[in-house]
């Protein structure tokens, strides 16, 4: 039988695409859009899906619909957009984990087998070769939409495929309460009203020009008394990380050398903190950049850079924006004292 979702904690309060391999059974100047071509074949670039024009929901799915696949592997089903004409697909990790090779459908029906060429699990992204070519690569907008803008999902919900949803942006810069336990995919999202289901994973989250905006990554369902929250990671990401893969099928992340947690109502009564907000260190690891610049366990970071740190996907979010070698202050709450720290960031070491 396909895989189909689980529930992470209360806590957590989703069903998170991203983390539990869940896949289903059987913009600032709208005239002047900032685009990122989907990546080239040698033989030449490609026309893309955007338009640059706002266009009426059924123009979004005909101008989009062609370059979102669907990803078959023996445990299920995701979905997929084609990064480049010549058959690589972008898609979420966690679509195609534990598999080699996959089974990609096309729009216009055609179904070919697909080689798994890299995968990043730290954003859930992974890019897929497909035996065919000639086809059309997505266009991706390289900053981020407006809250209120139109978001259009394109994808295979629940096995459905080519099945279209449509929304607005709901929120920007979105981190799932919990997830750093489990996942550091789920920081940095776009929020979306449009529904997302399983099967969605991987798929097209596009804006009113016909742009890739986001690939979907997790929802929260109504069982958890939620209505309409999904989540995308942004196009910008996406890309980078995919142009990352592309070049030598790994992607650089900054490694700080610990685990953050929550601070608990029950941690901050140990601790005698006069509140939760700020991201606990509940380990460290030895010899890593956290561990020499004196970071201990118990310690509380409120601060990375210029960033307020209120919780561990805070922290998670803000390494983000740092790379592996640069040198970043960290304000740290020790007992009653605060001080700051330099930490030099690593780059994160491969998964065992």
């Amino acid at each position: 039988m396909p895989r189909t979702c689980t529930f992470l904690p209360a806590l957590v309060c989703a069903v998170l695409l991203g983390v539990t391999g869940c896949t289903a059974t059987g913009g600032d100047d709208a005239d002047a859009p900032a685009q990122v071509q989907g990546g080239t074949d040698s033989g030449g670039g490609t026309t893309g899906s955007g338009t640059g024009q706002d266009l009426g929901i059924p123009e979004i799915v005909e101008a989009v619909q062609p370059s979102v696949v669907t990803i078959f592997t023996g445990e299920g089903l995701g979905s997929g957009v084609i990064y480049t004409e010549d058959g690589l697909i972008l898609t979420n990790e966690h679509v195609i984990r534990g598999n080699e090779d996959v089974e990609v459908a096309f729009a216009d029906g055609q179904r070919v087998s697909g080689t798994v060429e890299a995968a990043d699990t730290v954003t859930d992204l992974a890019l897929v070769q497909a035996e065919r070519t000639d086809l059309p690569a997505a266009t991706f907008r390289s900053d981020l939409p407006r809250i209120g803008d139109l978001t259009v999902v394109i994808g295979s919900p629940l096995g459905f495929e080519n099945t279209a949803t449509s929304g607005i942006v709901s929120g920007l810069h979105r981190e799932i309460p919990g997830s750093a336990a489990t996942s550091q995919s789920l920081v940095d999202l776009i929020q979306t009203d449009a529904a997302i289901s399983p099967g969605n994973s991987g798929g097209a989250v596009v804006n009113g020009q016909g742009e890739i905006m986001g690939i979907s990554e997790a929802y929260i369902p109504p069982s958890q008394g939620a209505v309409a929250l999904g989540f995308a990671i942004p196009a910008a990401i996406a890309t980078e990380v995919a142009e990352e893969l592309r070049a030598d099928g790994t992607a650089d992340h900054a490694f700080m050398g610990l685990v953050p947690g929550p601070i608990t109502p029950e941690i901050a009564a140990q601790l005698d903190l006069g509140d939760t907000r700020g991201a606990v260190v509940l380990s460290v690891s030895q010899g890593g950049p956290a561990d020499d610049a004196g970071i201990r366990p118990g310690d509380i970071i409120t601060k990375i850079g210029d960033q307020e740190i209120a919780t561990a996907e805070d922290l998670l979010s803000a390494l983000r924006q740092y790379d592996p070698g640069q040198t970043v202050p960290v304000e740290i709450q020790r007992g009653a004292d605060t001080q700051s720290v330099d930490v030099t960031l690593a780059d994160r070491p491969p998964e065992p």
